[in-house]
């Protein structure tokens, strides 16, 4: 019940406020409190969506008057290209981070995913890179605070339906750079590369994690929790989390080592193929 508390109490009242700032057209509850897969010690993420120039200095002020003087939100594009800006607040001694969103750029993604075009993006925090699809997924899967204009509801209703296309170009086109860089692994072996080996693998077990989602037509947002995800999904091959973990938890640092691990690699990649068929 404290959770329900906080959110009517303090942070459906805080997504109002935010709709008073100019750019601001709607807020949203995201991340694992809105999936309820949160902890006690879980973040509030708030998803300030935004069209044309947000009056950074109008959050700043919000944020100073919710979470003290201390308080900041960021310029535009000050943490990257994809998750480009917000702010970290303390509410009754709770979390609360803003994370800005572009409309106009969720919806241009959105289009693009609808087509099969996605890509994965440098970004700060996401060493795998930014899933621009994630933009969709996080909508879809977001309890709404604050909508004065009705666009994020149907934005989210339209995503609740994960797109034909991108499911395949994931399947078809992860895959195959799958196992490409199984391939570009087994190169580095000789020379006994373990921090190479260990780059095409963690990108190896992610691209299986991602087309095991989307052949389930289940949104994938980020790295963490990626692996242990997929292996919840009815459709993933035996034992993949454990397989997947194995893989880079045991990489060693001689060709012997890196064989036997990149072995693993490449029988769980097969596996992910054999688990996703596509008509």
């Amino acid at each position: 019940m404290w959770g329900v508390d906080f959110q009517d109490a303090v942070l459906r009242p805080l997504a109002e406020r935010l709709c008073r700032v100019d750019g601001v057209v709607g807020v949203t509850l995201g991340g694992s409190r809105a999936r309820c897969t949160h902890t006690a010690e879980s973040d509030y993420d708030l998803g300030v969506y935004y069209r044309g120039t947000l009056d950074t200095d109008g959050l700043t002020a919000l944020a100073q008057e919710w979470a003290g003087a201390g308080t900041t939100a960021t310029r535009t594009g000050e943490w990257g290209p994809w998750v480009d800006g917000g702010a970290w607040l303390s509410c009754d001694g709770r979390a609360v981070d803003w994370l800005y969103r572009d409309l106009d750029r969720v919806t241009a993604v959105w289009r693009d995913a609808q087509q099969g075009v996605y890509g994965f993006h440098a970004q700060t925090g996401h060493p795998f890179g930014f899933a621009d699809f994630a933009y969709a997924g996080e909508l879809a899967s977001a309890v709404i605070l604050a909508d004065p204009s009705g666009q994020l509801g149907e934005f989210r209703t339209d995503m609740q339906h994960y797109p034909d296309a991108l499911r395949d170009a994931l399947v078809r086109r992860g895959l195959w750079e799958a196992e490409f860089v199984t391939v570009l692994a087994r190169k580095a072996i000789p020379r006994a590369d373990t921090t190479y080996v260990a780059g095409c693998l963690f990108r190896a077990v992610c691209l299986c994690a991602h087309a095991l989602h989307a052949h389930a037509r289940r949104w994938l947002i980020s790295e963490k929790g990626a692996v242990a995800a997929a292996g919840a999904l009815p459709n993933a091959p035996a034992d993949f989390s454990a397989r997947a973990h194995a893989v880079l938890g045991r990489l060693g640092t001689t060709p012997d080592e890196l064989s036997a691990a990149l072995t693993l690699a490449e029988r769980l990649v097969a596996d992910t193929r054999d688990a996703c068929p596509l008509t």
